[in-house]
């Protein structure tokens, strides 16, 4: 059986798998690769102050400990935002 590809399935995560939310015509055992798109996933708020100072003084150590190289292009905004 022919599939055109590419081939957009929409799947719930469930029980630890990707389950189609409608059935598909892929071959038994076929090799996809999934792409997560969801905006409505959001990383859990941290109220905790004590648990927000550590996370963020470890986000600082890690920043920290891997600093530009002095002889970094200096890139402007528009540079920036076209490099990909």
């Amino acid at each position: 059986m022919m599939v055109a590809l590419p081939l957009r399935i929409r799947a719930v995560f469930q029980d630890g798998k990707f389950v189609p939310s409608e059935p598909c015509a892929l071959p038994e055992a076929s090799e996809v690769e999934l792409v997560v798109q969801s905006p409505g996933i959001d990383p859990p708020a941290i109220t905790d102050p004590a648990e927000r100072a550590r996370v963020l003084d470890e986000v600082v150590r890690r920043m920290m400990a891997q600093p530009l190289p002095a002889d970094a292009p200096r890139l402007t905004r528009d540079e920036m935002h076209e490099r990909r």
